[in-house]
């Protein structure tokens, strides 16, 4: 194997690393690392972000590589940090375990290192190799850049259509279910890569959904779950106010009735008022907010309303479509999904990356471009 092909296979390693930490290393952006020995081929040493963003990936790949890493390469998606925080930079980290050289993804965008990070690896003497596979490391971090660049989260959307490629509305606080319970495990693992999940008060109202992870093992791994109220019209006695305790349960509105706001902080939740006066909280003001308070990648999930008007505003950066089964109805596979696409997320501009069935439904990921 050429030390290019050596390459591109380590940071292929390290890319799967850093999707541990999505949903979990918040507010830090999601990072892997390797430590190989190039002459001989050998993977040393692994490290990811950690829950809560601490330890970096680079320092936890050198920790567990102990005094092999010593003229060792290290394979990293993102650029090591530059500056003191609650840790000290990983590049001086780096240079004090006497890394020979080290392979990056993408440069970081944040100001703290931007470039500093690499400029202080290689005044240390160590080769440093940028853009290794840079679009597929620039897609793992997006969150993060979109949080520094944008002052936004990363935007995913989770669509549950019928065979028709309908979304039945629930009805007496519970969900009409057009999936199966296979895509609807998928769908939870979607939450688990989150750090906030957002729906309407519409739909709690309609659905009364719970909104947690309810994977074996990943229970831990729920995210915020946040609802736009324009009149803080959520009922107390919905699933989730009634488990904010347990897993929290954040309210943005544009005014805030004090009564209905009293009632719900008493239950636990936080309601957060961006103070516009509108009523309806704005979605991008809405996710300025979220990104403000850390968080990096939302999942929004709820109805046809809320969808539109993420799409509409353009923030859009993922959508995975779980559709049913064509019970009664001819199924149109791909080329029904144009439709779709201008039905429910009119004006998005998407990408089809992935196709998949699972078990009788079929999942459509797209992507921004």
């Amino acid at each position: 194997m050429s030390i290019a092909d050596f390459d591109l296979h380590m940071m292929g390693i390290a890319l799967r690393l850093a999707e541990r930490g999505l949903g979990n290393a918040a507010p830090n952006p999601a990072v892997g690392a390797v430590i190989a020995d190039e002459a001989g081929g050998e993977l040393i040493a692994r490290g990811w972000t950690q829950a809560g963003g601490r330890p970096h990936a680079e320092t936890e790949a050198i920790r567990r590589a102990g005094s092999r890493a010593e003229g060792a390469t290290l394979y990293v998606t993102l650029e090591p940090c530059a500056h003191h925080g609650a840790t000290p930079p990983c590049a001086d980290a780096i240079i004090a375990a006497g890394l020979r050289r080290v392979a990056v993804g993408i440069r970081d965008p944040d100001p703290r290192t931007a470039g500093q990070g690499i400029a202080r690896l290689e005044a240390a003497g160590i080769e440093v190799s940028e853009n290794v596979r840079a679009r597929e490391a620039w897609w793992s971090a997006l969150g993060h850049i979109l949080r520094v660049t944008e002052e936004r989260p990363f935007v995913g959307v989770k669509l549950a259509l019928d065979g028709a490629g309908e979304a039945p509305r629930g009805e007496d606080g519970r969900p009409r279910w057009v999936t199966s319970t296979t895509a609807r495990a998928h769908g939870h693992l979607l939450r688990a890569r989150a750090d906030a999940i957002i729906v309407g008060a519409g739909t709690v109202r309609d659905d009364n959904p719970e909104l947690t992870c309810r994977l074996p093992g990943l229970g831990r791994r729920s995210p915020v779950r946040v609802v736009m109220s324009a009149s803080l019209d959520v009922p107390l006695r919905s699933r989730l106010v009634q488990t904010a305790r347990d897993v929290p349960v954040w309210v943005v509105t544009g005014t805030a009735d004090p009564r209905r706001r009293a009632a719900l902080e008493d239950a636990g939740v936080e309601v957060l008022s961006l103070g516009d006066g509108a009523g309806q909280p704005g979605v991008r003001a809405t996710l300025r907010l979220l990104a403000g308070r850390g968080i990096t990648r939302v999942l929004v999930e709820g109805g046809p309303s809320i969808w539109r008007a993420f799409s509409a505003t353009g923030v859009v950066d993922e959508a995975v479509i779980h559709q049913g089964a064509a019970r009664g109805h001819r199924e149109r596979g791909l080329e029904g999904l144009p439709a779709l696409l201008e039905r429910w997320l009119p004006g998005s501009s998407l990408r089809l990356a992935e196709t998949r069935r699972i078990g009788e439904d079929v999942a459509y990921e797209l992507r921004r471009e």
